[in-house]
Protein backbone atom coordinates (compact mmCIF):
# COMPACT_ATOMS: atom_id res chain seq x y z
CA UNK A 1 0.00 0.00 0.00
CA UNK A 2 1.55 3.27 -1.37
CA UNK A 3 0.86 6.71 0.63
CA UNK A 4 -1.31 8.66 -1.48
CA UNK A 5 -1.97 12.69 -1.41
CA UNK A 6 -3.36 15.56 -2.61
CA UNK A 7 -2.13 18.77 -2.57
CA UNK A 8 -3.01 22.12 -3.29
CA UNK A 9 -0.98 25.27 -2.91
CA UNK A 10 -2.00 28.91 -3.84
CA UNK A 11 0.18 32.20 -2.52
CA UNK A 12 -1.37 35.51 -2.96
CA UNK A 13 0.63 38.85 -2.98
CA UNK A 14 -2.53 41.09 -2.26
CA UNK A 15 -1.97 44.59 -1.05
CA UNK A 16 1.58 44.28 -0.16
CA UNK A 17 4.80 45.01 -2.65
CA UNK A 18 6.26 41.86 -2.36
CA UNK A 19 5.14 37.86 -1.42
CA UNK A 20 6.86 37.47 1.41
CA UNK A 21 5.47 33.89 1.97
CA UNK A 22 7.08 30.79 0.73
CA UNK A 23 5.87 27.69 1.04
CA UNK A 24 6.44 23.73 -0.69
CA UNK A 25 5.44 19.83 -0.57
CA UNK A 26 8.09 17.43 -0.70
CA UNK A 27 7.90 13.84 -1.96
CA UNK A 28 10.06 10.99 -1.11
CA UNK A 29 11.80 9.36 -3.33
CA UNK A 30 10.63 6.02 -4.83
CA UNK A 31 12.64 3.78 -3.32
CA UNK A 32 12.51 6.04 0.19
CA UNK A 33 8.89 6.15 0.48
CA UNK A 34 9.08 4.90 4.14
CA UNK A 35 10.66 8.84 4.70
CA UNK A 36 7.49 10.28 3.77
CA UNK A 37 6.34 13.13 2.76
CA UNK A 38 6.85 16.77 4.29
CA UNK A 39 5.40 20.19 4.13
CA UNK A 40 5.95 23.74 5.03
CA UNK A 41 4.92 26.93 5.26
CA UNK A 42 7.00 30.43 5.89
CA UNK A 43 6.26 33.88 6.50
CA UNK A 44 8.28 36.45 6.04
CA UNK A 45 8.29 39.28 8.92
CA UNK A 46 10.49 42.19 7.59
CA UNK A 47 11.26 44.18 4.87
CA UNK A 48 13.49 44.73 2.37
CA UNK A 49 13.52 41.37 0.55
CA UNK A 50 14.87 39.98 3.82
CA UNK A 51 11.65 38.38 5.05
CA UNK A 52 11.72 36.74 1.63
CA UNK A 53 15.22 35.26 2.14
CA UNK A 54 14.39 33.82 5.58
CA UNK A 55 11.26 32.09 4.49
CA UNK A 56 12.77 31.03 1.33
CA UNK A 57 15.55 29.34 2.49
CA UNK A 58 14.16 27.79 5.56
CA UNK A 59 11.05 26.04 3.57
CA UNK A 60 13.72 24.79 0.81
CA UNK A 61 16.18 23.83 3.21
CA UNK A 62 14.07 22.17 4.70
CA UNK A 63 12.67 20.22 2.02
CA UNK A 64 16.05 19.56 0.55
CA UNK A 65 17.39 18.25 3.49
CA UNK A 66 14.25 16.27 5.47
CA UNK A 67 14.98 13.19 3.26
CA UNK A 68 18.97 13.57 3.75
CA UNK A 69 18.81 12.71 7.51
CA UNK A 70 19.64 8.76 9.05
CA UNK A 71 16.36 6.81 8.29
CA UNK A 72 16.38 6.04 12.12
CA UNK A 73 15.72 9.18 13.17
CA UNK A 74 11.93 10.37 14.58
CA UNK A 75 10.19 12.67 12.05
CA UNK A 76 10.17 15.33 15.43
CA UNK A 77 13.58 15.26 15.91
CA UNK A 78 14.49 15.49 11.79
CA UNK A 79 12.39 18.34 11.73
CA UNK A 80 13.93 19.75 14.97
CA UNK A 81 17.49 19.63 14.12
CA UNK A 82 17.19 20.97 10.69
CA UNK A 83 15.07 23.95 11.63
CA UNK A 84 17.65 24.60 14.86
CA UNK A 85 20.75 24.43 12.08
CA UNK A 86 18.61 26.92 9.86
CA UNK A 87 17.70 29.48 12.89
CA UNK A 88 21.42 29.30 13.83
CA UNK A 89 22.56 30.66 9.71
CA UNK A 90 19.94 33.00 10.19
CA UNK A 91 20.70 34.50 13.83
CA UNK A 92 24.24 34.69 12.25
CA UNK A 93 23.61 36.47 8.99
CA UNK A 94 21.59 38.65 11.49
CA UNK A 95 24.37 39.81 13.24
CA UNK A 96 26.05 40.70 10.58
CA UNK A 97 25.49 44.82 9.31
CA UNK A 98 23.94 45.48 6.23
CA UNK A 99 25.39 47.19 3.23
CA UNK A 100 24.70 49.99 4.67
CA UNK A 101 26.30 48.96 8.19
CA UNK A 102 21.74 49.30 9.24
CA UNK A 103 20.85 45.78 11.42
CA UNK A 104 19.19 43.26 9.26
CA UNK A 105 16.09 41.44 10.04
CA UNK A 106 15.70 38.12 7.99
CA UNK A 107 13.06 36.50 10.38
CA UNK A 108 10.45 34.12 9.41
CA UNK A 109 7.41 32.47 11.34
CA UNK A 110 7.18 28.47 9.93
CA UNK A 111 4.95 25.74 10.29
CA UNK A 112 5.81 22.30 9.24
CA UNK A 113 4.19 18.91 8.95
CA UNK A 114 6.10 15.51 8.05
CA UNK A 115 3.17 12.29 7.42
CA UNK A 116 5.27 8.86 8.20
CA UNK A 117 3.25 6.01 7.85
CA UNK A 118 0.14 6.41 9.66
CA UNK A 119 1.07 9.24 11.81
CA UNK A 120 2.41 13.16 11.14
CA UNK A 121 5.03 15.14 13.61
CA UNK A 122 4.09 19.21 12.96
CA UNK A 123 7.00 21.58 14.23
CA UNK A 124 5.69 25.38 14.49
CA UNK A 125 7.33 28.43 15.36
CA UNK A 126 5.46 32.59 14.65
CA UNK A 127 2.13 33.24 13.75
CA UNK A 128 1.11 30.84 10.90
CA UNK A 129 -1.17 27.63 11.25
CA UNK A 130 -1.68 24.37 11.08
CA UNK A 131 -5.18 22.83 11.04
CA UNK A 132 -6.70 19.78 10.74
CA UNK A 133 -10.03 18.89 9.42
CA UNK A 134 -11.44 15.26 10.10
CA UNK A 135 -14.88 13.92 10.07
CA UNK A 136 -16.37 17.83 9.81
CA UNK A 137 -14.69 18.99 12.70
CA UNK A 138 -11.84 21.49 12.05
CA UNK A 139 -9.05 21.43 14.62
CA UNK A 140 -6.30 23.96 15.15
CA UNK A 141 -2.77 22.51 15.88
CA UNK A 142 -0.99 24.84 16.52
CA UNK A 143 -0.66 28.10 19.03
CA UNK A 144 0.28 31.78 17.47
CA UNK A 145 3.42 33.15 19.09
CA UNK A 146 2.55 36.62 19.09
CA UNK A 147 1.38 39.48 21.47
CA UNK A 148 -1.68 41.51 20.44
CA UNK A 149 0.12 43.88 17.96
CA UNK A 150 -0.04 44.80 14.30
CA UNK A 151 3.69 45.07 13.73
CA UNK A 152 6.08 42.39 13.43
CA UNK A 153 7.60 43.03 16.76
CA UNK A 154 4.81 41.74 18.26
CA UNK A 155 5.95 38.32 17.73
CA UNK A 156 7.85 36.16 20.68
CA UNK A 157 9.35 33.66 18.33
CA UNK A 158 10.51 33.30 14.80
CA UNK A 159 13.48 31.94 12.79
CA UNK A 160 16.22 33.97 13.33
CA UNK A 161 15.31 35.86 16.38
CA UNK A 162 17.45 33.95 18.92
CA UNK A 163 20.41 31.83 19.04
CA UNK A 164 18.28 29.43 20.67
CA UNK A 165 15.39 27.97 18.85
CA UNK A 166 11.97 26.98 20.78
CA UNK A 167 9.99 24.95 18.67
CA UNK A 168 6.02 23.72 19.84
CA UNK A 169 5.91 20.14 18.20
CA UNK A 170 2.83 18.33 18.33
CA UNK A 171 1.91 14.69 16.53
CA UNK A 172 -0.82 12.56 16.10
CA UNK A 173 -2.62 9.73 13.78
CA UNK A 174 -3.49 9.94 10.52
CA UNK A 175 -6.67 8.85 8.63
CA UNK A 176 -7.65 8.41 5.24
CA UNK A 177 -9.95 11.41 4.43
CA UNK A 178 -8.37 14.00 6.46
CA UNK A 179 -7.42 17.41 5.32
CA UNK A 180 -4.60 19.51 6.68
CA UNK A 181 -4.19 22.88 6.32
CA UNK A 182 -1.09 25.38 6.69
CA UNK A 183 -1.76 28.94 6.45
CA UNK A 184 -0.31 32.24 7.01
CA UNK A 185 -1.87 34.94 8.67
CA UNK A 186 -3.19 36.78 5.74
CA UNK A 187 -5.61 33.83 5.70
CA UNK A 188 -6.44 33.26 9.44
CA UNK A 189 -5.89 37.10 10.21
CA UNK A 190 -9.11 38.34 8.88
CA UNK A 191 -10.99 34.46 7.56
CA UNK A 192 -13.02 33.32 11.03
CA UNK A 193 -12.32 30.22 11.90
CA UNK A 194 -15.71 29.02 11.45
CA UNK A 195 -15.03 30.39 8.03
CA UNK A 196 -12.21 28.58 7.25
CA UNK A 197 -13.30 25.40 8.51
CA UNK A 198 -16.76 25.66 5.86
CA UNK A 199 -14.36 26.39 3.06
CA UNK A 200 -12.73 23.29 3.89
CA UNK A 201 -15.65 21.17 4.41
CA UNK A 202 -17.32 22.21 1.46
CA UNK A 203 -14.57 22.75 -1.44
CA UNK A 204 -13.45 19.18 -3.11
CA UNK A 205 -10.31 19.09 -4.06
CA UNK A 206 -6.99 20.47 -2.43
CA UNK A 207 -6.13 22.96 -5.61
CA UNK A 208 -9.48 24.18 -5.28
CA UNK A 209 -9.89 24.50 -1.43
CA UNK A 210 -6.26 26.29 -1.54
CA UNK A 211 -7.45 28.89 -3.95
CA UNK A 212 -10.79 29.50 -2.20
CA UNK A 213 -9.13 29.84 1.16
CA UNK A 214 -6.77 32.68 -0.59
CA UNK A 215 -9.23 34.09 -2.35
CA UNK A 216 -11.92 34.52 0.15
CA UNK A 217 -8.99 35.98 2.50
CA UNK A 218 -8.59 38.75 -0.10
CA UNK A 219 -12.00 39.75 -0.90
CA UNK A 220 -12.88 39.65 3.00
CA UNK A 221 -9.58 42.53 2.96
CA UNK A 222 -6.69 40.92 4.05
CA UNK A 223 -4.11 43.56 3.58
CA UNK A 224 -0.79 40.87 4.04
CA UNK A 225 0.35 37.99 1.73
CA UNK A 226 -2.42 35.00 1.98
CA UNK A 227 -1.06 31.59 1.30
CA UNK A 228 -2.65 28.42 2.19
CA UNK A 229 -1.25 24.95 1.39
CA UNK A 230 -3.86 21.88 1.49
CA UNK A 231 -2.78 18.45 2.10
CA UNK A 232 -5.27 15.33 1.54
CA UNK A 233 -4.79 12.11 2.88
CA UNK A 234 -6.03 9.73 -0.19
CA UNK A 235 -4.47 6.47 1.01
CA UNK A 236 -2.46 5.56 3.81
CA UNK A 237 0.99 3.94 3.74
CA UNK A 238 1.86 0.46 5.70
CA UNK A 239 2.16 1.90 9.50
CA UNK A 240 6.16 2.65 10.24
CA UNK A 241 8.20 1.37 13.04
CA UNK A 242 7.02 4.34 15.68
CA UNK A 243 3.65 3.33 14.57
CA UNK A 244 3.84 -0.22 15.66
CA UNK A 245 5.77 0.35 18.71
CA UNK A 246 3.08 2.56 19.76
CA UNK A 247 0.36 0.17 19.01
CA UNK A 248 2.77 -2.59 21.09
CA UNK A 249 2.57 0.27 24.11
CA UNK A 250 -0.80 1.06 23.74
CA UNK A 251 -2.85 -2.38 23.24
CA UNK A 252 -2.67 -5.61 25.41
CA UNK A 253 -1.30 -8.88 24.73
CA UNK A 254 -3.76 -11.52 23.52
CA UNK A 255 -2.66 -14.36 26.17
CA UNK A 256 -3.13 -17.33 26.15
CA UNK A 257 -5.52 -18.64 23.94
CA UNK A 258 -7.12 -21.85 23.13
CA UNK A 259 -8.36 -23.79 19.98
CA UNK A 260 -11.64 -22.34 18.98
CA UNK A 261 -10.90 -18.78 20.86
CA UNK A 262 -11.67 -15.25 18.99
CA UNK A 263 -10.05 -12.94 18.11
CA UNK A 264 -10.61 -9.80 15.90
CA UNK A 265 -12.47 -11.93 13.56
CA UNK A 266 -9.82 -14.78 13.85
CA UNK A 267 -10.74 -18.09 15.19
CA UNK A 268 -7.88 -20.57 16.44
CA UNK A 269 -7.60 -23.42 14.80
CA UNK A 270 -4.26 -24.95 16.13
CA UNK A 271 -1.60 -24.22 18.24
CA UNK A 272 2.10 -24.45 16.08
CA UNK A 273 4.95 -23.63 18.61
CA UNK A 274 5.26 -22.14 22.01
CA UNK A 275 8.70 -21.30 23.00
CA UNK A 276 8.14 -19.37 26.32
CA UNK A 277 8.33 -15.78 25.10
CA UNK A 278 6.40 -16.38 21.81
CA UNK A 279 3.60 -18.04 20.72
CA UNK A 280 2.29 -19.41 17.00
CA UNK A 281 -1.12 -20.46 16.57
CA UNK A 282 -2.96 -20.86 13.22
CA UNK A 283 -6.58 -19.29 12.90
CA UNK A 284 -9.11 -19.42 10.23
CA UNK A 285 -10.35 -15.74 9.15
CA UNK A 286 -13.89 -16.00 9.62
CA UNK A 287 -14.48 -13.35 7.11
CA UNK A 288 -13.04 -15.00 4.01
CA UNK A 289 -12.34 -18.16 5.36
CA UNK A 290 -8.15 -18.42 4.39
CA UNK A 291 -5.63 -19.75 7.18
CA UNK A 292 -3.75 -17.55 8.60
CA UNK A 293 -0.68 -17.64 11.09
CA UNK A 294 -1.00 -15.20 14.63
CA UNK A 295 2.00 -14.69 16.49
CA UNK A 296 2.09 -13.28 19.67
CA UNK A 297 4.24 -12.72 22.60
CA UNK A 298 3.97 -15.17 25.47
CA UNK A 299 1.34 -14.68 29.07
CA UNK A 300 4.74 -14.29 30.57
CA UNK A 301 6.41 -11.87 28.80
CA UNK A 302 3.20 -9.78 27.69
CA UNK A 303 4.49 -6.84 29.61
CA UNK A 304 8.22 -6.96 28.56
CA UNK A 305 8.11 -3.31 26.52
CA UNK A 306 11.92 -5.38 25.28
CA UNK A 307 9.83 -8.01 23.94
CA UNK A 308 6.74 -5.73 22.59
CA UNK A 309 9.32 -3.77 20.86
CA UNK A 310 10.96 -6.63 19.06
CA UNK A 311 7.63 -7.85 17.86
CA UNK A 312 6.55 -4.61 16.38
CA UNK A 313 9.94 -4.35 14.56
CA UNK A 314 9.46 -8.00 13.14
CA UNK A 315 6.04 -6.42 11.93
CA UNK A 316 7.62 -3.73 10.16
CA UNK A 317 10.37 -5.62 8.39
CA UNK A 318 7.94 -7.77 7.48
CA UNK A 319 5.70 -5.14 5.23
CA UNK A 320 8.73 -3.62 4.45
CA UNK A 321 10.53 -6.63 2.64
CA UNK A 322 7.15 -6.79 1.35
CA UNK A 323 7.86 -3.77 -0.67
CA UNK A 324 11.20 -4.46 -1.36
CA UNK A 325 10.72 -6.87 -4.33
CA UNK A 326 9.46 -4.18 -6.38
CA UNK A 327 12.39 -2.37 -6.19
CA UNK A 328 14.53 -5.27 -7.39
CA UNK A 329 14.60 -8.09 -10.16
CA UNK A 330 12.79 -10.96 -8.80
CA UNK A 331 9.19 -9.85 -8.67
CA UNK A 332 6.71 -9.41 -6.27
CA UNK A 333 4.87 -11.24 -3.58
CA UNK A 334 5.38 -15.48 -3.96
CA UNK A 335 8.63 -14.80 -4.99
CA UNK A 336 10.23 -12.54 -2.11
CA UNK A 337 10.95 -15.57 -0.11
CA UNK A 338 9.39 -14.30 2.46
CA UNK A 339 5.80 -14.71 4.51
CA UNK A 340 4.24 -12.08 3.54
CA UNK A 341 2.75 -10.41 6.79
CA UNK A 342 -0.51 -8.12 7.23
CA UNK A 343 -0.60 -4.35 8.61
CA UNK A 344 -2.16 -4.37 12.09
CA UNK A 345 -6.43 -3.70 11.21
CA UNK A 346 -8.21 -0.77 12.51
CA UNK A 347 -9.66 -1.40 15.53
CA UNK A 348 -7.66 -4.28 16.58
CA UNK A 349 -7.66 -4.66 20.38
CA UNK A 350 -4.59 -6.68 20.85
CA UNK A 351 -1.30 -6.32 19.71
CA UNK A 352 -0.16 -9.69 17.54
CA UNK A 353 1.18 -10.45 13.96
CA UNK A 354 -0.54 -11.87 11.45
CA UNK A 355 1.28 -13.62 8.82
CA UNK A 356 -0.13 -15.75 5.47
CA UNK A 357 -0.68 -19.50 6.18
CA UNK A 358 1.67 -21.87 4.11
CA UNK A 359 1.47 -25.59 3.99
CA UNK A 360 4.29 -27.46 3.88
CA UNK A 361 7.30 -28.66 5.97
CA UNK A 362 10.39 -27.16 7.68
CA UNK A 363 14.21 -28.10 6.36
CA UNK A 364 14.04 -29.47 10.22
CA UNK A 365 10.65 -32.13 9.18
CA UNK A 366 12.17 -32.96 6.23
CA UNK A 367 15.90 -33.66 7.78
CA UNK A 368 14.11 -35.54 10.14
CA UNK A 369 13.60 -38.55 7.45
CA UNK A 370 16.50 -38.20 4.77
CA UNK A 371 18.95 -35.75 4.05
CA UNK A 372 18.49 -33.92 0.77
CA UNK A 373 20.12 -34.93 -2.74
CA UNK A 374 21.96 -32.62 -4.16
CA UNK A 375 19.57 -31.28 -6.90
CA UNK A 376 17.42 -30.56 -3.94
CA UNK A 377 20.20 -29.00 -1.93
CA UNK A 378 21.28 -26.77 -4.69
CA UNK A 379 17.19 -25.51 -5.40
CA UNK A 380 17.07 -24.85 -1.76
CA UNK A 381 20.70 -22.70 -1.72
CA UNK A 382 19.89 -20.59 -4.22
CA UNK A 383 16.85 -19.66 -2.99
CA UNK A 384 17.80 -18.90 0.13
CA UNK A 385 20.70 -17.32 -0.90
CA UNK A 386 18.45 -14.89 -3.38
CA UNK A 387 16.17 -14.19 -0.29
CA UNK A 388 18.99 -13.49 1.85
CA UNK A 389 20.42 -10.94 -0.72
CA UNK A 390 17.27 -8.99 -0.95
CA UNK A 391 17.67 -8.98 3.14
CA UNK A 392 21.12 -7.23 2.76
CA UNK A 393 20.33 -5.22 0.97
CA UNK A 394 17.57 -3.90 3.19
CA UNK A 395 20.20 -3.62 5.40
CA UNK A 396 19.08 -6.74 7.89
CA UNK A 397 20.68 -9.69 9.29
CA UNK A 398 18.83 -12.59 9.94
CA UNK A 399 20.95 -14.00 12.72
CA UNK A 400 19.25 -17.29 12.75
CA UNK A 401 19.16 -19.46 9.78
CA UNK A 402 18.77 -22.84 10.52
CA UNK A 403 17.05 -25.75 8.98
CA UNK A 404 13.21 -24.78 10.94
CA UNK A 405 13.55 -21.35 10.32
CA UNK A 406 13.20 -22.15 6.22
CA UNK A 407 10.20 -23.66 5.05
CA UNK A 408 9.43 -25.48 1.57
CA UNK A 409 5.69 -24.44 0.73
CA UNK A 410 2.90 -27.10 -1.11
CA UNK A 411 3.65 -24.31 -3.87
CA UNK A 412 7.00 -25.41 -3.80
CA UNK A 413 8.79 -21.90 -2.97
CA UNK A 414 11.18 -22.13 0.22
CA UNK A 415 10.63 -18.92 2.59
CA UNK A 416 12.87 -17.35 4.92
CA UNK A 417 10.66 -17.97 8.19
CA UNK A 418 11.52 -15.81 11.65
CA UNK A 419 12.63 -12.05 11.65
CA UNK A 420 12.26 -12.13 15.58
CA UNK A 421 15.49 -11.31 16.34
CA UNK A 422 16.87 -9.97 12.81
CA UNK A 423 18.96 -6.96 13.09
CA UNK A 424 18.14 -3.77 11.35
CA UNK A 425 19.40 0.04 11.21
CA UNK A 426 16.21 0.81 13.55
CA UNK A 427 16.81 -2.17 15.99
CA UNK A 428 17.00 -1.09 19.76
CA UNK A 429 20.04 -0.94 21.70
CA UNK A 430 18.74 -4.04 23.55
CA UNK A 431 18.30 -6.13 20.37
CA UNK A 432 21.79 -5.32 19.26
CA UNK A 433 23.30 -7.08 22.93
CA UNK A 434 20.87 -9.98 22.42
CA UNK A 435 23.28 -12.62 21.72
CA UNK A 436 20.53 -14.29 19.34
CA UNK A 437 20.94 -17.20 17.35
CA UNK A 438 21.12 -21.48 17.77
CA UNK A 439 25.10 -21.68 18.78
CA UNK A 440 25.98 -24.51 15.99
CA UNK A 441 24.84 -22.47 13.14
CA UNK A 442 27.07 -19.62 14.25
CA UNK A 443 30.53 -18.10 12.82
CA UNK A 444 33.51 -18.77 15.23
CA UNK A 445 34.09 -14.47 15.60
CA UNK A 446 30.98 -14.69 17.49
CA UNK A 447 32.10 -16.55 20.25
CA UNK A 448 35.77 -14.83 20.06
CA UNK A 449 36.76 -12.32 23.34
CA UNK A 450 35.75 -9.33 22.56
CA UNK A 451 33.33 -11.19 20.37
CA UNK A 452 32.78 -10.00 16.03
CA UNK A 453 29.23 -8.45 15.73
CA UNK A 454 26.39 -10.51 13.32
CA UNK A 455 26.78 -9.16 10.15
CA UNK A 456 25.64 -10.94 6.58
CA UNK A 457 28.54 -13.02 7.06
CA UNK A 458 27.29 -14.73 9.83
CA UNK A 459 23.85 -15.18 7.73
CA UNK A 460 25.94 -17.02 4.86
CA UNK A 461 28.11 -19.44 7.57
CA UNK A 462 24.87 -20.43 8.84
CA UNK A 463 23.37 -21.16 5.48
CA UNK A 464 26.77 -22.88 4.74
CA UNK A 465 26.16 -25.06 8.11
CA UNK A 466 22.68 -25.68 7.11
CA UNK A 467 23.42 -27.20 3.60
CA UNK A 468 26.17 -28.88 5.08
CA UNK A 469 23.84 -30.37 7.64
CA UNK A 470 21.06 -30.96 4.64
CA UNK A 471 23.51 -32.77 2.49
CA UNK A 472 24.73 -35.55 5.09
CA UNK A 473 22.51 -35.24 7.87
CA UNK A 474 25.82 -33.73 10.01
CA UNK A 475 26.50 -30.46 11.10
CA UNK A 476 29.75 -29.57 10.59
CA UNK A 477 31.84 -28.65 13.94
CA UNK A 478 29.33 -31.11 15.49
CA UNK A 479 26.79 -29.36 18.19
CA UNK A 480 28.47 -26.48 19.74
CA UNK A 481 27.99 -25.09 23.39
CA UNK A 482 28.43 -20.80 23.58
CA UNK A 483 32.18 -20.08 23.61
CA UNK A 484 33.22 -23.92 22.51
CA UNK A 485 36.21 -22.79 20.40
CA UNK A 486 37.75 -25.76 20.51
CA UNK A 487 35.48 -27.19 18.09
CA UNK A 488 36.99 -24.88 15.59
CA UNK A 489 40.91 -26.02 15.70
CA UNK A 490 40.30 -28.24 12.27
CA UNK A 491 38.10 -28.11 8.96
CA UNK A 492 35.70 -30.41 9.16
CA UNK A 493 35.04 -33.74 7.08
CA UNK A 494 34.64 -32.60 3.77
CA UNK A 495 30.51 -33.30 2.16
CA UNK A 496 31.67 -35.65 -0.14
CA UNK A 497 33.86 -37.87 2.02
CA UNK A 498 30.72 -38.47 4.13
CA UNK A 499 28.37 -38.70 0.61
CA UNK A 500 30.20 -39.35 -2.23
CA UNK A 501 27.15 -38.92 -4.34
CA UNK A 502 28.02 -34.93 -3.96
CA UNK A 503 29.66 -33.31 -7.02
CA UNK A 504 32.97 -31.92 -6.46
CA UNK A 505 31.74 -28.38 -7.23
CA UNK A 506 28.86 -28.35 -4.48
CA UNK A 507 31.51 -30.31 -1.94
CA UNK A 508 34.42 -27.15 -2.42
CA UNK A 509 31.33 -24.84 -2.22
CA UNK A 510 29.57 -25.87 0.86
CA UNK A 511 33.49 -26.34 2.63
CA UNK A 512 34.06 -22.78 1.69
CA UNK A 513 31.12 -21.69 2.78
CA UNK A 514 31.99 -23.28 6.49
CA UNK A 515 35.67 -22.30 6.29
CA UNK A 516 37.16 -21.53 9.92
CA UNK A 517 38.70 -18.50 8.68
CA UNK A 518 36.26 -15.70 7.64
CA UNK A 519 38.47 -14.62 4.72
CA UNK A 520 38.01 -17.79 3.14
CA UNK A 521 34.48 -17.71 2.66
CA UNK A 522 31.90 -16.15 0.14
CA UNK A 523 31.76 -11.86 1.36
CA UNK A 524 28.14 -11.24 -0.11
CA UNK A 525 25.02 -13.20 -0.78
CA UNK A 526 25.18 -12.26 -4.30
CA UNK A 527 28.36 -14.27 -4.82
CA UNK A 528 27.06 -17.28 -3.15
CA UNK A 529 24.11 -17.25 -5.64
CA UNK A 530 26.10 -16.83 -8.13
CA UNK A 531 28.76 -20.08 -7.14
CA UNK A 532 25.31 -21.89 -6.60
CA UNK A 533 23.97 -21.05 -10.09
CA UNK A 534 27.43 -22.32 -11.29
CA UNK A 535 26.90 -25.36 -9.86
CA UNK A 536 23.31 -25.99 -11.52
CA UNK A 537 24.03 -25.30 -14.49
CA UNK A 538 27.19 -27.72 -14.71
CA UNK A 539 25.04 -30.42 -12.76
CA UNK A 540 22.42 -29.76 -15.79
CA UNK A 541 24.75 -30.06 -18.27
CA UNK A 542 26.40 -33.35 -17.25
CA UNK A 543 22.54 -34.96 -16.96
CA UNK A 544 21.61 -33.15 -20.10
CA UNK A 545 19.78 -35.20 -22.75
CA UNK A 546 22.38 -36.24 -25.46
CA UNK A 547 25.43 -36.21 -23.23
CA UNK A 548 26.71 -39.33 -23.72
CA UNK A 549 27.66 -39.93 -19.53
CA UNK A 550 23.82 -38.54 -18.55
CA UNK A 551 22.09 -40.66 -15.96
CA UNK A 552 25.35 -42.33 -15.01
CA UNK A 553 25.36 -43.02 -11.18
CA UNK A 554 28.42 -41.06 -9.95
CA UNK A 555 29.20 -43.86 -7.64
CA UNK A 556 29.46 -46.30 -10.43
CA UNK A 557 31.22 -44.50 -12.43
CA UNK A 558 34.02 -44.36 -9.43
CA UNK A 559 33.54 -48.01 -8.42
CA UNK A 560 34.89 -48.93 -12.60
CA UNK A 561 37.47 -46.42 -12.05
CA UNK A 562 38.80 -47.73 -9.40
CA UNK A 563 38.53 -51.57 -10.31
CA UNK A 564 40.17 -50.55 -13.46
CA UNK A 565 43.21 -49.31 -11.65
CA UNK A 566 43.24 -51.76 -9.34
CA UNK A 567 43.39 -54.69 -12.19
CA UNK A 568 46.47 -52.70 -14.25
CA UNK A 569 48.41 -52.31 -10.59
CA UNK A 570 47.84 -56.20 -10.47
CA UNK A 571 49.13 -56.76 -14.18
CA UNK A 572 52.02 -54.37 -13.53
CA UNK A 573 52.96 -56.85 -10.11
CA UNK A 574 52.60 -59.97 -11.73
CA UNK A 575 54.57 -58.86 -14.90
CA UNK A 576 57.56 -57.68 -11.89
CA UNK A 577 57.34 -60.74 -10.24
CA UNK A 578 56.89 -63.19 -13.24
CA UNK A 579 59.91 -61.25 -15.23
CA UNK A 580 62.58 -63.45 -16.59
CA UNK A 581 65.94 -62.79 -14.79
Amino acid sequence: MRFELDTGLSSQQGKRPRNEDFAGVQAPASHEVERGWVAALADGVSGGGEGLMAAQTSVMSLLRDFHAVPSDWDASVALDRLLGHQNAWLAAHNRRPGPEGEPREALTTLTAIALRGRRYALAHVGDSRAWLLRDGECLLLTQDHRLERRDFAGLTRALGLDDALRLDHGEGELRVGDRLLLTSDGVHGCLRSRAIADLLRTTAGAQAAADALTAAALAAGSHDNATALVLDIKDLADPGLHDLAALGRQLPSPGSLGVGALLDGYQVTALVADNGVRRLLQARERATGRLVALKMLHAGRADDPEERAMLAHEIWLGLRLAEAPRRRRGGVGAGSGFVRVHAPADGATHFYAVFDWHGGRTLEQMLAQAPLDAAEALALGRAVARSLSLLHAAGVVHRDVKPANLHLGEDGEWRVLDLGVALSRRSSAAARELHAGTPSYINPEQWQDPPAPPDAGSDLFALGVTLYQALTGRLPYGEIEPYQLGRYRREPQSVSRLKPSVPVPLDRLVMRAVARDASARFETAEELLLALERCAARDQAVTAPGNRNGGADPVLAWQMAFGLSLLLNLMLVAWLLFLPR
